[in-house]
């Protein structure tokens, strides 16, 4: 599955994914709907490295608004990338159907009784840090196996509060408190999250990752995000998150025919 990016954000580190007010993140949507995405991503915060909180009632104002727009004429999943519980749950009730969180609940505990009272689907992420710390000198003494042990505590936190493990999606986070060879051993390794048994969520769209690979800046980075996202397609990903999804459909489908042809 496809997942397009909207971040109602004036700061979100690509700015062609950015849709500070309503109408664009309604033209936004309109447009990444016709070029074949299953999920809309909409967040009110950025989470790109060296970036803070902000607040709820801020946060509140820029996505709100946006979920009701496009729920007005779309029935189209919708996932709200947010720590905050109180977003969480007036995204919920404005439409959405996901809750996308960076923090695997750890920043909000009441995030995970949001989820559970609502019957939402949950995306549970790994980070190391704090987004405005997290890429100070990260280190790992067995990069998959760190993360799997978060991961599983992750899983353990949303089945306390409620959360049905048949609506739990697990994401490595790439680019979240990684070096560059973590974040490509992640990548290759998509199949080894795969096995815990939940449907795994690949973020690696435009981001500096690639910048070390190809030498080319955010803008610059197409080709080599459609490189990535077939590559986790093809190592096991279920839902690939982006903010190109047309080109990112058609690496998708080409690679669907030629994978699972006769």
């Amino acid at each position: 599955m496809i997942m397009g990016i909207i971040n109602c954000t004036p700061d979100s580190f690509f700015s062609a994914s950015r849709a500070e007010a309503v109408k664009d993140a309604e033209d936004k949507a309109r447009k990444l709907i016709d070029q074949g995405a299953d999920i809309l991503d909409l967040g009110g915060e950025s989470s790109r490295p060296g970036s803070d909180y902000i607040s709820e009632e801020e946060e509140l104002k820029r996505v709100i608004p946006a979920v009701e727009a496009i729920r007005s004429f779309s029935d189209i999943p919708l996932s709200i990338d947010t720590r905050k519980s109180e977003v969480a749950r007036q995204a919920l009730l404005s439409g959405a159907d996901i809750i996308n969180d960076i923090s695997a609940l750890e920043d909000d505990p009441k995030l995970g009784k949001v989820a559970a009272d609502t019957g939402a689907w949950i995306v549970l992420m790994h980070k190391r840090g704090r987004p405005d710390t997290m890429q100070l000198n990260p280190s790992y003494n067995d990069t998959l196996q760190e993360i799997e042990s978060y991961l599983h505590k992750a899983v353990a936190r949303a089945e306390a509060s409620g959360i049905s493990r048949e609506r739990i999606i697990l994401d490595p986070g790439i680019g979240f408190g990684k070096r560059h060879q973590d974040n490509l051993m992640v990548l290759k390794e998509t199949g080894f999250f795969r096995q815990m048994g939940y449907p795994v969520l690949i973020g690696h769209s435009r981001k500096s990752f690639l910048e070390v690979i190809t030498g080319r800046q955010v803008h610059e980075r197409l080709a080599g995000s459609i490189a990535a996202g077939v590559l986790a397609q093809v190592f096991g990903a279920d839902i690939l998150r982006v903010h190109d999804v047309a080109e990112t459909r058609d690496a998708v489908l080409v690679t669907e025919a030629v994978i699972g042809g006769d």
